[in-house]
This record gives C-alpha cells, structure tokens and sequence, in this order.
C-alpha cells in the first residue's frame, strides 16, 4: 500500500522537481534552437505513451462504474501534448492551468493505492511527472503564457468537465472529480463539509489562475 511521504514518494519528488529546474534554467539556452521542437515532440509522445498506459492500467477491467477516465489527469495529457505539438493557444492555456495547478496538486498529495515497485505505481507517477513537466516546457521554458481569453477558456472548460462528471456521478453514483465525497488526506479536508468544499475549491482555482495569469498580461505603467 503506497504511503504518502514515504520514501519512494519523496525520491520521486525530487526527480520531479530536478527536471523543472532544468527545464527552467536551459529555456533561454532552448528557445529557437534546434533542439526546442525535438525536445516537445519527445515530451509529447511521453505524455501519450503514459496517457494510453494509465487507460489500460486503470480502466482496462471494463468496470464501467468506478473506473472511467474522468479524473483531470486520465485526460490532462491530451491538452499538453497537443501544446507541445503545436503552441496552439487553447492547449496552452489548458496545459498551463492544468497541468501548473491542478495535476501538481496530485503528485503532492496522490490519491494512489499501489506502492513501489506495482507497475502502477510507476503508470501513475510517468503519467503525472510527465503531465507537469510537458506543462512546465510549454509554457514557462518557452515563454507562452495565457491571456485573459485563455483565463476564460479554461475556466469554461473546467467548468465543462465539472458538470459532465457531477452528471455522470449522480447517475452511477460515483465520484469523479471527488465533487461527491473528499478523498482521505488532501487539503480538501482544511474547505469544509460538502457542498461547501466544492464551492471553496472552485473559488480558490478561479483566484489562484487569475494571479498566475495576471504577470503574463500585465503592461509596464507609463
């Protein structure tokens, strides 16, 4: 049974945060060079190999009740690699909101049941670091924040996902996204009773996106 904070959790934090550091410190060394596209390809095909091997991992047994990919990360990958592929601006934004916000928040506080050395363990993790760091290149390596317009669409987005799996929920009686039921030892259990916790925790994401899309757009005064 996999421990939070426990060994093999904090080793793969530290490879995790080594890999953002270097990714940070060689973006100008990167930025129009002829390794910046080859780099994106290989993290976007990292993102899709992990992607695909956390679905048939997780959601291979045919359980179509609990087992859905419906958590944002069963499909935040699809939004990186496409960031990493083609800069479109959308896939940016989501890539950049979900994957610096919401996904870090999982390998902080992982809702993960197998320990070191279950082929899931390391499915979950690939999938996770690898969702970050494609996230992390995109966006900060080479400087392609959001804008307000993609502020508003990821929101939508998000928003989007929310109710299709709050719907899903109360038809099968399940709990993507955890809208139903606080999963145990997550800062959810600081936001109160439900409802109130999911109510909190949109209003924390919507500020929390707002101030770290605010030093993209903002202008030099005078």
């Amino acid at each position: 049974m996999f421990e939070p904070w426990s060994t093999s959790h904090l080793v793969v934090l530290g490879v995790f945060v080594l890999g953002v550091v270097v990714l940070l410190a060689v973006g100008p060394v990167l930025r129009g060079s002829h390794v910046e596209q080859p780099l994106a390809v290989a993290m976007a095909l990292g993102n899709i190999g992990f992607g695909l091997i956390g679905v048939v991992t997780e959601f291979g047994d045919g359980d179509v009740k609990g087992n859905l990919p419906l958590q944002l990360c069963d499909f935040a990958w699809i939004p990186v690699a496409w960031a990493l592929l083609t800069r479109h601006r959308f896939a940016l934004a989501l890539a950049y909101f979900w994957g610096l916000t919401l996904a870090l928040q999982a390998l902080v506080q992982p809702t993960l049941d197998e320990a070191f050395p279950d082929p899931n363990f390391f499915a979950f993790w690939g999938k996770h670091v690898l969702l970050v760091w494609g996230a992390v290149y995109a966006t900060l390596t080479l400087r392609q924040g959001p804008s307000w317009r993609g502020y508003r669409q990821a929101v939508l987005a998000t928003f989007a996902w929310l109710a299709t799996a709050m719907t899903i929920n109360t038809a099968l009686d399940t709990n993507y996204g955890y809208f139903n039921a606080k999963p145990k030892g997550t800062v959810l259990d600081y936001l109160g009773p439900w409802p109130w916790y999911v109510l909190a925790e949109m209003a924390i994401v919507l500020l929390v996106w707002a101030l770290i899309t605010w030093p993209w757009v903002r202008r030099p005064s005078g």
